[in-house]
């Protein structure tokens, strides 16, 4: 406000601003709590508004660009302090701080790390992917080879004719005549006709000169020998097709008579090929056995560091970059998502290559081997017959697991799909990997003549349904079957080895049977209203069971011990069969 002489105001005012953050500055020094500031308040104009910067820095502020004094070469010394000018914020970091510089530091390390397991996570869902896609199948047709003859350089289509190159075939059209008058002298004149002229008759001339040369060496020794070379190299190629097609069809030939090496041969060159998109994961090897019609497959698991145990890094509070372990459950989970393709996928390559059914059955068990190990451990088993292998659907047709849209990468291990496919086939998996939990193979392959305990459920019960079939017992029904037996009913014709309607009940185990097995049997084959029962082990029968079937009211059940299983074996089936362990 100013004032008259008469010390009256008069009227006018005078109003300050403050420099710009001093109200701020003002308020921190009381401590008081600093509420927003108004738009365009403390020489921060709001943006798009005059004054405001590229980076919202007010450019009418003292020093700044609209500055008359700062570009007065006679204002007062730059190092003279301002009592108006802004005071530096005490909240704002100094990046010149060490300890901000070291958090800086901690902080890009940290992110960097959290990156490096992004990366692994990322691999493992390109490794699901991968053992998702679907195998193609590598039976005989698909591996023939076939031979296409290449001709002669000479004789190819690309050979000169045989009679000599004529001028009318090289010589350049004429130009057009400008006018009537125009003529011969018109195009001597000519200069682009006169140039391709003589490019004409120098490409003449050299096609010319080049059938000369040909006409000079047809005949000659070395033509001839260049030809006999051609034609026996042709010769060789045709002779190693048909050689390699030869080879096959005695493979396949063999193949179709059951020999194990050509039926494991076929096998190993299926699983190769199946392990195409996944051979840095996994090998798979194959032995057939004859008596029971079924392959087992020994399956590589991959290690158990392939899956990410950390799902990033965080800074903590003082500094220090801590590790974020995932959940076990959820690691454990995706390793077995991971193993459960890979078995689908040689389980796939198995079954697609076997066309012409020389396979009952597929026994598949998964090894983890890890350095320094005694032996393997086997977290994975399946026992498959050829039924249940055509029931189930392997490995989606259409898209790869994680590619739908109800299910991320990793989906719980209820719903995943791998894994519900392979409980579908009855397959045993361990409940947790990394605690190193096995479990029982269904069958193992060992010596080359199996005994009764190296063979699975489905391979005890093709062996038993194979020997009595083929005794006469037609139409077989298996009624329970389980790891260590099963019970079936079947019908035998009047005229066969065994006639009527009989109950089976046949059993692997090296203890005696009694005589409480004997009473059961009977009493099945009254509910039955069967003929005849068959009571199979083998084992032996203990002495109290044999005098029990000499008895009237038991002569309709009939005994066949080990000894008995393995006659029938090389009897029927003309394969032996070991001695149990």
């Amino acid at each position: 406000m100013q004032y008259s002489a008469d010390g009256q105001s008069d009227g006018t005012a005078t109003v300050q601003f403050p420099q710009p953050g001093f109200l701020a500055s003002v308020f921190r020094d009381l401590g008081a709590d600093q509420g927003p500031e108004p738009e365009g308040a403390a020489g921060r104009p709001a943006p798009g508004r005059p004054g405001a910067g590229p980076a919202g820095d007010d450019q009418s502020a003292p020093g700044g660009p609209s500055d008359p004094n700062s570009a007065d070469p006679n204002s007062a010394d730059p190092n003279s302090a301002d009592p108006n000018s802004a005071a530096p914020n005490p909240t704002e970091p100094n990046p010149d701080d060490p300890a901000v510089a070291a958090h800086a530091r901690a902080a890009a390390l940290t992110h960097h790390r959290t990156l490096t397991v992004q990366a692994e996570h990322d691999r493992l869902a390109d490794l699901l992917r991968r053992a998702a896609l679907p195998v193609s199948a590598m039976d005989f047709e698909s591996q023939l080879r076939h031979y296409e003859p290449r001709p002669y350089p000479a004789d190819g289509p690309g050979a000169d004719e045989a009679s000599e190159p004529r001028w009318e075939d090289f010589a350049p059209a004429e130009p057009a005549a400008a006018g009537p008058e125009g003529g011969a002298s018109r195009r001597l004149l000519d200069s682009g006709y006169q140039r391709e002229l003589a490019q004409a008759r120098l490409t003449h001339q050299r096609a010319l000169r080049e059938w000369r040369t040909r006409r000079a060496e047809e005949g000659s020794p070395a033509a001839d020998e260049s030809r006999r070379a051609h034609e026996a190299a042709e010769e060789a190629r045709a002779r190693a097709v048909r050689e390699y097609n030869d080879s096959l069809e005695e493979c396949r030939r063999a193949y179709r008579l059951a020999e194990p090496a050509a039926v494991e041969s076929l096998l190993e060159r299926a699983l190769a090929a199946a392990e195409t998109a996944t051979q840095d994961l996994s090998a798979c090897r194959a032995v057939f056995r004859p008596l029971t019609r079924t392959a087992v497959l020994d399956l590589d698991l991959p290690p158990l560091d392939l899956v990410p145990s950390l799902t990033g890094y965080r800074l903590a509070p003082d500094g220090d970059i801590v590790p974020v372990p995932r959940p076990p459950a959820d690691r454990a989970t995706d390793y077995l998502r991971l193993v459960a393709r890979l078995a689908l996928r040689s389980l796939q390559a198995a079954d697609a290559v076997d066309t012409d059914e020389i396979l009952a059955g597929v026994v598949l068990n998964g090894w983890l081997r890890e350095p320094g190990a005694v032996e393997p451990l086997c977290l994975l088993s399946v026992d498959a017959d050829r039924d249940a292998l055509a029931r189930t659907r392997l490995l989606p047709p259409e898209t790869p697991y994680e590619d739908r849209d109800d299910e991320g990468v990793y989906a719980d291990a209820e719903q995943d799909e791998a894994l519900v496919r392979l409980r579908q086939l009855g397959a045993a998996v361990t409940p947790d990997p990394y605690a190193r939990t096995v479990v029982r193979p269904a069958a193992q392959a060992g010596a080359t003549v199996p005994a009764a305990p190296d063979l699975s459920a489905n391979e005890f019960a093709q062996l038993v349904r194979d020997l009595l079939t083929r005794g006469g017992l037609a139409e077989w029904s298996v009624r329970l079957r389980g790891p260590a037996g099963l019970v079936a009913t079947g019908e035998g014709s009047p005229g066969s080895a065994l006639p009527g309607r009989w109950v089976v009940w046949a059993s692997r185990d090296s203890a005696s049977v009694g005589v409480e097995h004997i009473e059961t049997l009977a009493e099945a084959v009254r509910e039955e209203s069967a003929d005849r029962g068959l009571r199979l082990t083998t084992g032996r029968f203990a002495d109290e069971a044999l005098d029990l079937t000499a008895e009237e009211s038991h002569r309709h059940i009939h005994l066949i011990d080990g000894d008995g299983v393995r006659e029938l074996a090389r009897t029927h089936l003309g394969l032996p069969l070991a001695a149990g362990r």
